[in-house]
């Protein structure tokens, strides 16, 4: 029996696979601090990584105000390049700038020569990729170009991200705007009704307006979890039981595993909102409300239906259109939020009719990428 002796290859390849491999991996480390924006910590921790890319002995990343970073050596030229940045800024060319030699009386200093280019975001300039060399080549005048335009795609990046969480916080406000005076001022109302009669009812109830206001007017977090969101519901619709007494019953159905599940702040009050305001409070007799949250494997299925007066589905279609002059209770808001998060199979389903009581269908995946409370 004859073997053939295959010949051993490198774990990874050629020399160009590996250059290719550290290259990818050095771009890594730098991408993260980059999508925070041009900040002097983000800056500092890109620089390293930076540096490492370009093989110089130095660079330094500045923005509008002067130097962010410098990191490697020949940092005594810091004031030396300050007319650098600031020049790259003013003219603001998509091009490198010219190389500029640097003068040192220390004769082992490897820092020579300063290469600039402009940082840009949306056509804006907003800093400087410096690199120092002891030669200025065609090629490193080329790959500080090209690095350059790396980090600006990054700084891009960065301010969606920025624009995407000032979207998500003015969608949050307007939703908090929609939470009715009414409901506060029958709140107190009903609170009041109590101090007389049963103080230690009063108290309760207090106690669970302030909560209930807390959690809605919170200045933190996009996302929260099922357990909290259900939690101020619950706060909420003690305090509607306060007002309406026997006419309003409810009942909550949640199975234990989907509690943690994260969903977007403010996703299911106001649907309970909406069951109470616009289903409810019109309809004669005793108003039954039920909420349930089933697991579903990989999703949670969430649904809030009433036996109220229902409404004109085309309203409602219009209202998670976008039409503010119908969508009192923010049903267009939590829906655009919902697909915004978890993309277009995940907004809200509506079952509803005149006469028939409304049925409002949530599915949240259990797990999304880049969604935590």
């Amino acid at each position: 029996m004859s073997w053939l002796r295959l010949p051993r290859r490198p774990p990874l390849g050629s020399e160009a696979d590996r250059a290719t491999f550290q290259t990818l991996h050095t771009i890594s480390q730098a991408s993260p601090a980059l999508r925070e924006g041009l900040t002097e910590a983000s800056a500092q921790e890109a620089a390293t990584h930076l540096r490492t890319l370009l093989g110089t002995p130095a660079v330094a990343l500045a923005d509008a105000g002067g130097l962010l970073a410098w990191d490697g050596l020949g940092r005594h030229h810091a004031d030396q390049v300050a007319s650098l940045v600031a020049r790259t800024v003013e003219e603001g060319d998509t091009d490198a700038s010219d190389p500029t030699g640097l003068e040192c009386d220390n004769p082992g200093c490897p820092v020579r020569h300063a290469l600039a280019t402009p940082l840009a975001v949306e056509g804006r300039t907003v800093g400087v990729l410096l690199a120092m060399a002891p030669e200025a080549s065609a090629g490193l005048l080329l790959a500080v170009h090209e690095v350059g335009r790396w980090v600006s795609g990054q700084l891009e990046l960065a301010e969606l991200d920025a624009e995407r969480h000032r979207a998500v916080e003015a969608e949050v406000r307007a939703l908090r705007a929609q939470i009715s005076p009414h409901f506060i001022y029958n709140s107190l109302g009903a609170i009041a009704s109590f101090v007389r009669t049963d103080p230690d009812r009063a108290r309760e109830l207090l106690l669970e307006f302030a909560d209930f206001t807390r959690y809605s007017f919170r200045s933190h977090g996009e996302f929260t979890t099922l357990a909290e969101e259900l939690r101020s519901i619950e706060r909420y619709l003690v305090l509607e039981q306060a007002r309406f007494g026997d006419r309003l019953q409810v009942t909550l159905r949640v199975a234990p595993e989907v509690l943690p599940v994260t969903v977007p702040f403010l996703c299911i009050q106001p649907l309970a909102e909406n069951a109470v305001r616009h289903g409810l409070e019109a309809a004669e007799g005793v108003g039954h409300l039920s909420i349930t949250a089933s697991d579903l494997g990989q999703e949670c299925l969430i649904e809030v239906e009433d036996n109220g007066v229902g409404e004109d589905p085309e309203k409602v279609r219009r209202a998670l259109a976008g039409d503010q002059a119908l969508d009192s209770v923010g049903l267009g808001n939590v829906d655009a939020r919902l697909r915004n998060a978890f993309g277009d199979d995940h907004g809200l389903v509506v079952e509803t009719a005149p006469g028939a009581g409304t049925k409002v269908i949530v599915r949240v995946p259990k797990f999304a990428p880049g969604v935590h409370s």
